[in-house]
């Protein structure tokens, strides 16, 4: 046997090798072809931002060069798997023709075959299919095509080459393949770093990558005395255990931007370059985290900012949620619908603007407001909980207050005003009009982050709305017009203005920014959200706080929870540049104004061509139009409270405007009148309830009806006295 074996080797020397699978790849090909499992996100000049794992099957990191390798797993490599590597050409044949007959022995008494592979005969298997084992022991014609294949291996590539591949294409343990995800996966750290004792741990797992851990551990040691290291080998068996029984964690080594990289990373070991700017995006980061850190106590742990060049609408920041802080940071806040809040008003004032129904001097209301919708009564509130009476609407937008909004959303239409957010681009108010009623003026509707911010940044580019970038583009795309260049800029000065905001803000607040600036904030109901949204000559910058799970924050507002943040971004971005405010475009007329009696201070204000006015005169109540039942509306039923004395129930009636000498009428019987308010004891049945002038003259009626139980005060009476 062993003279035939020696004749077969004799004429593989004379007649060269032959191939099973044809010659190997050439060692470029196979580093080029080499994929890791994740996709890796850059910014705009390169610099890595986050990582995502794509390939389900497998775990691999990048390729790794042999010199960034740490020279103890070179050492403890070529000791346990292949001593004289760097003295054979391919096929150690000494240790080759010894396996062969020993495996020939074994087989015939039952035993486990021997292996006698090189690491080039190793590497040969992995760049050819057909030369891998496949659940049984190779033949004797499969372990011979795998020598051949190893010489001729070793005839293109060099020492270096072979042991640079075999360690990146290697299964070390599960799923982890080369040197790099086993480093990492194992140890936490970078192959360059691993030591003797993790070196060794590593090199024993090349022959039973599952092998249960102390059987590793302790074959490990044989490994460190192979290499002549001085290692303990009860610290390499504990090591190995730990590193071995539980379950394995790589956690990216950057991770600025995870949200975005898994909207546009796709493909296994991709490199895709996104308009992100890596310094931006970290301080983006930092400055929302350590925001939030601050508000600890009130019940916030959720935010995101996204930040828009004007111009190109490239995506310059993507911060999806807040990371450790958050109990779900997987969830993207960018995207996700919230409710808006007061950051639609802009686009309700600017169309009334557009559509000179008002302008920005024009005098609103801001007094008590009842309206009466399908579904029941709707009564709007400041968020302050009072009323500014007579204001402008420079004064109703700078302030952000609700009932003012809410007249002129019923002034403009709740279609109309619905079709222009839409115009806006934000495409999640799905339903019609009257779904949101009036509510609409102040917020009800959910938008998310993105299209919030862009539809602020069409502001900024005179009412044209503009499609968004994630990737470098050659230009700015295409848009199309939301809203009039001319009532954009009123609204853009509008929310620059401090004086504006002042009655409410106050003029130092975190809106008032160093440079020019317009800017608007939003809180939701109950203080679920809460926004700031504005803009500069250059960039958009929008910020969204609250908690993903939906509960309620304490005492935090627009101003106190998203406007921080907003400003340090505005900072950051205009640190060595100026914000310059806009040059008004055609159409626009600027004039100066005063009211009478003076409700505003005179000023110089802006006006679309036509519609300017030197002088408001805002009429005494009893000049203005005819007062009209605010409140309750016809057709409003009440219902009796049985737990309440009948004769403590009140129900406050309203007319609009007041007006002195007004009375208030019930089949004829005066209830009581206050110059126009009137508190009205209800009894069931149905009513007619009648507003006159001093003189007596119906100046408006209503019908209502009253239900409660007949008798209810003597059965109150009779449960008083059992009680």
């Amino acid at each position: 046997m062993i003279r035939q074996l020696r004749l077969a080797l004799l004429g593989s020397l004379i007649a060269g090798p032959v191939l099973a699978g044809g010659p190997p790849p050439d060692y470029e090909a196979v580093r080029a072809g080499f994929a890791s499992s994740e996709a890796w996100l850059l910014d705009r000049r390169g610099e890595p931002l986050s990582s995502v794992r794509l390939d389900p099957g497998v775990r691999r990191l990048d390729w790794v060069r042999l010199e960034e390798l740490s020279p103890r797993l070179k050492e403890a490599l070529v000791a346990s798997e292949d001593r004289r590597f760097f003295e054979h050409g391919g096929v150690d044949w000494q240790a080759f023709v010894a396996a062969l007959w020993d495996n020939l022995q074994r087989g015939l008494d039952g035993r486990r075959p021997r292996g006698g592979s090189t690491l080039s005969m190793q590497l040969a298997a992995m760049l050819d299919e057909s030369l891998r084992a496949r659940g049984a022991p190779r033949s004797l014609e499969q372990k011979w095509d795998q020598a051949m294949a190893a010489r001729e291996l070793e005839r293109r590539w060099t020492k270096a080459q072979i042991l640079e591949a075999y360690l990146n294409l290697a299964a070390f343990r599960g799923e982890l393949q080369g040197v790099a995800a086993a480093a990492r996966g194992l140890f936490g750290k970078a192959p360059s770093g691993l030591d003797e004792a993790e070196s060794v741990i590593l090199a024993a797992l090349l022959r039973a990558p599952n092998a249960a851990p102390a059987l590793v551990g302790r074959r490990a040691c044989t490994v460190a005395a192979q290499a002549g290291f001085a290692g303990d080998c009860e610290r390499i068996e504990s090591l190995a255990v730990a590193a071995l029984s539980g379950r394995y964690r790589i956690d990216p080594e950057v991770d600025l931007a995870p949200h975005l990289a898994r909207r546009l990373l796709a493909e296994p070991g991709s490199r895709v370059t996104s308009t992100l700017d890596a310094r931006l995006q970290r301080f983006a980061v930092d400055a929302l985290t350590r925001h939030l850190g601050e508000l600890s106590g009130r019940n916030v742990e959720d935010g995101a900012v996204l930040v828009l060049d004007n111009a190109s609408g490239e995506v310059l920041a993507y911060v999806g949620s807040s990371g450790d802080l958050s109990r779900a940071a997987q969830v993207d806040g960018v995207a996700a619908l919230r409710q808006a809040g007061s950051t639609l008003k802009p686009f309700l004032y600017g169309l009334a603007l557009e559509r000179r129904m008002l302008t920005a001097a024009s005098v609103l209301d801001d007094s008590p407001l009842i309206l009466a919708t399908p579904v029941g009564l709707y009564v709007p509130q400041n968020y302050e909980r009072h009323y500014l009476g007579k204001v402008s609407l420079r004064t109703a937008l700078g302030a952000s207050l609700n009932v003012p909004a809410v007249r002129t959303a019923e002034l403009v239409g709740i279609d109309a005003f619905h079709g222009r957010l839409l115009a806006f681009g934000l495409s999640s108010l799905t339903r019609p009009a009257d779904y949101y009623g009036p509510a609409l003026a102040l917020g009800s509707a959910d938008v998310n982050l993105l299209a919030l911010t862009n539809a602020y940044r069409a502001l900024a580019n005179g009412g044209e709305l503009r499609p968004v970038s994630f990737k470098p583009a050659d230009g700015a795309a295409p848009g199309r017009r939301a809203m009039s260049a001319a009532a954009a800029f009123i609204v853009a000065d509008i929310l620059a203005d401090r004086a504006a905001r002042a009655p409410v803000f106050g003029l130092e607040n975190p809106l008032a920014t160093r440079v020019w600036s317009a800017v608007k904030t939003g809180t939701s109901k109950d203080m679920r959200d809460n926004w700031c949204v504005g803009f500069t000559d250059r960039y958009t910058v929008g910020v969204w706080v609250g908690n993903f799970g939906g509960s309620p924050m304490r005492d935090v507002s627009g101003v106190s929870g998203a406007a921080p943040v907003w400003r340090e971004i505005v900072h950051f971005l205009h640190a060595a540049q100026p914000s310059v405010a806009p040059k008004p475009p055609a159409g626009v007329v600027a004039k100066a104004v005063s009211y009478v009696p003076q409700i505003e201070a005179a000023r110089r204000e802006w006006f679309l061509a036509g519609t300017e006015t030197g002088r408001i005169e805002v009429l005494p109540e009893d000049r203005g139009p005819v007062p009209r039942i605010a409140y309750p509306p016809e057709g409003t039923i009440l219902a009796l409270d049985p737990d309440i004395p009948a004769d403590r129930q009140r129900v406050v009636l309203q007319a609009r405007p007041r007006a002195a000498g007004l009375v208030w009428l019930d089949a004829g019987r005066v209830i009581d009148t206050d110059g126009g308010r009137a508190a009205w004891t209800p009894r069931p049945g149905r009513h007619r309830l009648v507003l006159t002038d001093a003189d007596g003259r119906e100046l408006d009626a209503v019908s209502v009806e009253v239900r409660g139980a007949a008798g209810l005060e003597e059965a109150q009476q009779q449960g008083g006295e059992q009680r």
